[in-house]
């Protein structure tokens, strides 16, 4: 980064920090209930969950990224960042090593109270649901010292997936969809950040959110609803006519499947800024299936 580069960034982060001759701390609490007052803008950021890696890019800050966990992938320049394993097996020693001044982890992330040990700054965000999904990119704009910018993605975000649910075919309006997430089955519930953006999309869940945001299920479940559309990745829909019944899922026979490459697979499952083209990927499948 150029010399000019960097005094316009400190400054910015000077003026963030103080009103006149008094400088002020932002205070975030986070999703452990714990208040973590940040003094500056963080500028070398290890961010241990994808969409939060994905939320601090597309706020504009992606060059202060020193490292991310082993599953980020987007925007592709995260790619080339070192990567530290993942929610179960980070490398506490390379992060530290990293000398961030502000770690971004989920709250059951098993690196946390280690961590926190060694005097390592971190904010724990892991959202379940929508309202979740818009609080978290907002914290980070605030963390970032970019609050207008928090706004301006947000409102972006509804407005694109308004304008996907407008697509909807009227033949697809109020049928309900079975959301896999992972082969035992897990699904995403209609209480989960997913469901709730298949309300947005004027869609009923197979799943009540009665049962929770990701609830493992027994097979038969699925079965008995008999669902009017299966979401799920291409691999995972290729195989469930093998799974033991699954031959007499309705939606199977009718090939009323969307079956979502890895990109737009990811913007699902990952409670970030891409939910907007999350939706547009759903209604583009939509458009293509017979009622």
């Amino acid at each position: 980064m150029s010399r000019p580069a960097r005094l316009r960034r400190w400054a910015a982060a000077l003026l963030w920090a103080c009103g006149g001759a008094a400088c002020a701390q932002v205070s975030i609490t986070d999703d452990r209930g714990v208040v973590v007052r940040i003094a500056a803008p963080p500028q070398r950021i290890v961010s241990l969950v994808p969409s939060l890696t994905e939320v601090v890019c597309e706020l504009g800050a992606c060059e202060r990224l020193v490292g991310t966990d082993r599953y980020a992938n987007w925007p592709d320049r995260v790619r080339a960042l070192p990567k530290l394993g993942g929610l179960e097996d980070t490398q506490v020693e390379r992060l530290v090593a990293l000398k961030p001044d502000l770690v971004l982890l989920a709250k059951s992330s098993r690196a946390l109270d280690r961590l926190q040990a060694l005097g390592q700054p971190v904010l724990a965000l892991e959202p379940q649901d929508w309202a979740g999904t818009l609080r978290v990119v907002n914290q980070l704009a605030d963390v970032l010292g970019m609050p207008a910018a928090g706004r301006k993605l947000t409102l972006r975000i509804n407005e694109r997936i308004g304008a996907a649910a407008l697509r909807v075919p009227a033949a697809w309006r109020g049928r309900s969809v079975y959301v896999e997430v992972a082969a035992t089955p897990y699904a995403a519930g209609d209480a989960s950040f997913i469901g709730e953006l298949l309300r947005r999309l004027g869609l009923t869940n197979a799943v009540p959110a009665a049962l929770g945001p990701f609830p493992q299920l027994n097979p038969e479940f699925v079965l008995r609803a008999q669902p009017a559309l299966v979401v799920a990745t291409q691999a995972a829909v290729a195989e469930m006519a093998a799974r033991p019944g699954w031959a007499r899922l309705t939606a199977l026979q009718q090939k009323h499947v969307c079956g979502l490459a890895p990109a737009p697979w990811d913007a699902l499952v990952r409670p970030g800024p891409r939910l907007a083209e999350a939706a547009e990927a759903l209604v583009a499948c939509l458009e293509g299936l017979a009622p």
